[in-house]
């Protein structure tokens, strides 16, 4: 225990008021001033004779050889002493839960471990991740039942993989220390502020025994396992459908969807793959946790139209080429329909991934399992109704659809030509990161 000392107080200063009060004096029969000058004292002409207080002139006694270059340092006493955090003395009390959330998980004991002289706390060891979700997960172990029942917590040390290729001007993650009552396993870790969906995490546990005065004594670190969190939930998905039906806007007329490209492209379908589109697999646009992105197979195509003619557009984010095909021949009774995503890039407008499946294609069964199925006839984003024998089509104003078709699709379904419009790079959503600020398309479970 240490304890800070302060400087021995400043010696008393001749003032103007006592220097008038002193009588006169002369340099040799005068009695000596008893003053301590605050400042070098005046040395008289004469070899050999004393020095005088400036201020007063009376001769100065000389100081002791003691006092040549050093400062008196009042005594302390030991018995008024006492840690400012914790009333004991004979044992360092200066473990915190702030200090051990910042300790190193170098598979070393913590230098703060040591503060009682007592049987060690066991070590976790065989630890078991378990139920990973997008915002949470189980953990398990093991451990020697020696001093099990002196563990009152757990810390548990949290923190992502650090990855290779990530932008170094980035700011770094902020570990994540979690304390948690010591309760039976498998335990239940869950925050949407603390875990991401489809993120990469290390985690390490520590035990800990609580003391009277609330510090800590704890074990050694467990070794340190590797998880990756989940997609999210169909409950999640339905979060965001309910939150992009709030801004879809009323319903428009469509007749055709369209599917924009390069000319190159439109030459490698007819001369390498027989005419017929192939499904590819989905970029990593739109939310992070979507279950489709870099799984779902399918062929993107687009169908909203300008309001004031009830075509699509003749401009083009993607190519000068398009092709057109009736929607009876995508979206009829033998498709089903499901909610992907709802997304936007850092602009006022948002986009909805819908998906049309084949019934019982493979598509519709990866879909039944992950995403919400919507009423072809009675939804707020795309409807395919009959009236008069005739299937009529209608799509919402106000957000932009991305339709994903699962199946291959022939190029002489329809008709391939080149727009009249200018090609818009800067509306491409290929790989594009949505926006994790935005509180129109974005859920409490990470983004």
């Amino acid at each position: 225990m240490s304890a800070r000392l302060s400087a021995a107080p400043s010696p008393l200063r001749c003032s103007d008021k006592s220097a008038r009060s002193c009588p006169p004096s002369t340099p040799y029969s005068a009695p000596l001033c008893t003053h301590r000058a605050s400042q070098p004292a005046r040395p008289l002409l004469s070899a050999g004779s004393q020095s005088r207080c400036p201020p007063c002139g009376r001769p100065q006694k000389p100081r002791e050889e003691k006092e040549k270059g050093t400062m008196e340092v009042p005594r302390l006493d030991r018995s008024s002493m006492s840690s400012p955090t914790s009333p004991c003395e004979d044992v360092i009390k200066n473990l915190s839960l702030e200090a051990i959330q910042l300790c190193d998980r170098d598979g070393n004991k913590s230098q703060d471990s040591g503060i009682a002289e007592m049987e060690e706390l066991p070590v976790p060891h065989n630890i078991k991740i378990s139920n990973i979700t997008c915002d949470s997960f189980k953990i398990s172990w093991d451990m020697d039942s020696k001093s099990k029942d002196r563990i009152t917590h757990y810390f548990i040390d949290l923190n992502k993989k650090e990855n290779k290729n990530s932008n170094k001007f980035k700011h770094k993650d902020v570990p994540t220390k979690l304390v948690a009552k010591a309760v039976p396993l498998p335990m239940t870790v869950r925050g949407h502020w603390f875990l991401s969906p489809r993120t990469e995490y290390t985690v390490a546990v520590q035990t800990a025994s609580k003391q009277v005065d609330g510090d800590y004594v704890v074990s050694e670190w467990s070794e340190i396992i590797e998880f990756c969190t989940g997609d999210y939930s169909k409950v999640h998905l339905t979060q965001l459908l309910e939150k992009a039906e709030v801004i879809a806007g009323r319903m428009l007329k469509l007749s055709v969807f369209y599917r924009n490209q390069h000319k190159e492209y439109f030459d490698y379908i007819r001369n390498q793959h027989g005419n017929a589109m192939q499904p590819s697999v989905k970029d990593n646009s739109g939310s992070h946790g979507s279950p489709i992105s870099g799984k779902l197979e399918g062929i993107f195509f687009s169908c909203n139209t300008e309001f004031n003619t009830g075509k699509p557009p003749q401009d083009s984010p993607y190519g000068r080429y398009r092709f057109e095909i009736a929607a009876e021949k995508l979206f009829n009774p033998n498709t089903n329909l499901y909610f992907g995503d709802f997304y936007c890039m850092y602009t006022a407008y948002h986009f909805v991934i819908l998906v049309i499946a084949p019934v019982g294609s493979p598509g519709d069964e990866f879909c039944k399992q992950r995403l919400p199925q919507l009423n072809s006839k009675d939804n707020k984003f795309l409807t395919c109704t009959e009236e008069d024998g005739i299937m009529v089509y209608h799509h919402a104003q106000d957000v932009i659809l991305e339709v994903i078709y699962t199946d291959p699709v022939d190029l002489s379904l329809g008709t391939v030509a080149e727009i009249t419009g200018h090609q818009v790079m800067s509306s491409s959503t290929a790989n594009a990161k949505k926006d994790p600020s935005c509180k129109t398309c974005n859920i409490s479970v990470g983004r």
